[in-house]
């Protein structure tokens, strides 16, 4: 695996812990209608929002606005043809959703690159997520992160998308689309302190450059910046 792909942040919590994160899960999908979730819980809002994602049941959708009771299909802006569609778009991890929650789009202008998978053995059996964050320089110079909301969304009402091959091994995203709308389940509030995982900045003109001489060329490193 190159090393520019991440792994999740260890160790994972212990059984005590993640008896401790259904409960917050079970009683946030029970109250629904996208109530807040009221956390208390020593360990990292990232590992229960991963354990929540783990889980099955829910998908999740990171913003910058608190108040979304309804999330509305729009078309995306993606070069894999999944990705590139009019739907609700969620993921079925915690840390991929944090990292939309925590940046401040709505008042920057942002480029983001960014990818969360896992790898399918033979057997079926599914390796631990590996991840790619990227924006433009100025993203993390100016600091331009802020508060996020992210949503827990019904799974059963979305499709995954399909594994694909690269590299020799055959791979499943984390990304996961539902092509009408969708009400939340529950939203739980974080913050940029909140994530764990390095972001990389990248000169913007140099990145587009490179996208459009080779658009399957993710992540689009020079061989002195892998």
């Amino acid at each position: 695996m190159q090393p520019y792909w991440l792994s999740r942040p260890g160790p994972p919590p212990d059984p005590a812990t993640r008896a401790r994160f259904d409960a917050v899960l079970a009683a946030a999908l029970a109250a629904g209608r996208g109530t807040a979730i009221d956390y208390r819980l020593a360990a990292p809002r990232w590992q229960f929002l991963c354990h929540a994602a783990d889980g099955g049941q829910v998908v999740l959708h990171g913003s910058s606005d608190p108040d979304i009771d309804r999330f509305e299909p729009r078309q995306s802006n993606d070069i894999a043809e999944f990705g590139n569609r009019t739907a609700v778009y969620a993921a079925a991890d915690g840390l991929w959703a944090m990292f939309f929650a925590i940046l401040d789009r709505p008042r920057h202008r942002m480029a983001l690159t960014n990818s969360c998978f896992r790898v399918l053995g033979e057997d079926g059996s599914l390796s631990g997520p590996y991840y790619y964050f990227a924006v433009n320089a100025e993203v993390l110079e100016q600091g331009q992160f802020s508060p996020g909301t992210v949503y827990l969304l019904p799974a059963g009402r979305f499709e995954r998308e399909p594994a694909y091959v690269e590299g020799g091994r055959r791979v499943l995203t984390a990304q996961a689309a539902c092509l009408e709308p969708v009400e939340p389940l529950a939203k739980l509030a974080v913050e940029p302190a909140d994530f764990p995982m390095r972001i990389r900045g990248y000169d913007l003109d140099t990145h587009l450059a490179r996208i459009e001489a080779d658009p399957e060329g993710f992540p689009w490193l020079a061989a002195d910046e892998i």
